[in-house]
């Protein structure tokens, strides 16, 4: 932000008063007779003592043949510029900085932030959170998500709670990370997927192939299912769980993988509040989908099905593709095949069974 320099010493209204008096020959006795008022609040307002209100200034602007808006505005100025010497306004432009770069008052209640007793407290703190050396910087990952110098509330939430996933991840020990060993092992994972205890066996799964996992709830004015991106040549995969629901959960976790195996790298946020139509985007909802039920056998089941979908059906089925009934169920739902207010007993929430790597704050 520019530095304003003040003046040391500005005119007083008074002072400007006194002025038009001499160059007229009046005394102050001489304007409060014009002006019918004591001579008391005349000599006040030459002294500074009394501030000059909007019907002082219209009376002055008769008096003078100035107009009133010459006297308010001197007014104005005079006690702003008092006011800027009183206030050092400092601390607040630096606070508003922090502000605008991160959620502050979100990550001190997380606990993502420690509580602090002065500025520079707070400035380290954030600085030390967004990985940057001063608050005049922008947080790296902003700048991948949008190249804009107006950050919004959304650009920034996403800053916030990407680094508090890589700050999670830093502390895991993994495995070392070979794309080729992740893509053979999907089938294997996929084993995981019919049973809805076994979730829990997914997170030290992932992180023996060299695959980072946490989960972390979404900040509040962002819309995302997670993210992945890489710290130390390992990826990560980082969930919020907003959608606690079993067809979700693997979705999303399959989609993120479709990424991995697919090469891409750089951050890759699932925003579904606008998600990217990209080819990376839409190769990484092709592999989840196929990886999660033979696109074959689902277009004869909906050829078949003509939408009448009974739970024996969708449960024959799951069992065919060893799978959990909830995840045929959102397949389903997806594709406009059944009503999302159908079949709802299978959509079973995932959080007691992965609640060992939520975030604790």
């Amino acid at each position: 932000m520019t530095n304003q320099l003040i003046p040391a010493q500005v005119a007083t209204p008074g002072d400007i008063l006194s002025m038009e008096l001499e160059a007229r020959g009046w005394t102050q006795k001489d304007l409060a007779e014009i002006m019918g008022r004591p001579v008391q609040t005349i000599n006040a307002i030459i002294n500074a003592k009394k501030e000059i209100t909007p019907e002082t200034a219209i009376e002055l602007a008769a008096a003078f043949d100035i107009p009133a808006e010459f006297w308010t505005n001197l007014e104005t100025n005079y006690r702003l510029h008092l006011a800027k010497k009183k206030h050092d306004n400092a601390g607040i432009s630096r606070r508003s900085r922090l502000y605008a770069i991160a959620p502050v008052s979100e990550l001190v209640k997380r606990q993502w932030l420690p509580k602090t007793q002065t500025i520079e407290e707070l400035e380290k703190a954030v600085c030390e959170f967004l990985g940057i050396a001063s608050p005049a910087e922008t947080p790296k990952s902003i700048v991948n998500f949008r190249h804009n110098k107006d950050l919004e509330p959304e650009e920034i939430g996403l800053t916030a709670w990407t680094k508090r996933a890589e700050h999670l991840s830093k502390k895991q020990t993994v495995a070392n990370f070979d794309r080729a060993i992740l893509e053979a092992a999907i089938p294997e994972l996929l084993n995981y997927a019919q049973n809805l205890e076994d979730i829990s066996k997914v997170p030290k799964f992932l992180m023996s192939l060299g695959v980072h996992f946490v989960i972390v709830p979404h900040l509040s004015q962002t819309y995302m299912e997670g993210a992945t991106f890489t710290i130390d040549d390992n990826p990560v995969i980082a969930l919020t769980l907003r959608y606690n629901r079993i067809d979700a959960f693997w979705f999303t976790l399959m989609h993120k993988l479709g990424y991995l195996v697919a090469g891409h790298t750089g951050i890759f946020i699932d925003d579904l509040k606008n998600l990217a139509d990209n080819p990376q985007e839409n190769e990484a909802n092709q592999f989840a989908r196929d990886w999660l039920i033979n696109p074959d056998d689902l277009a004869q089941l909906i050829k078949t099905c003509s939408h009448r979908y009974t739970q024996v059906v969708i449960e024959e089925f799951a069992a065919s593709q060893k799978r959990h009934p909830g995840i045929i169920v959102g397949r389903l739902q997806h594709e406009k095949e059944i009503s999302y207010k159908n079949h709802r007993q299978y959509l079973v929430k995932v959080d007691k069974f992965l609640s060992e790597w939520f975030d604790k704050s």
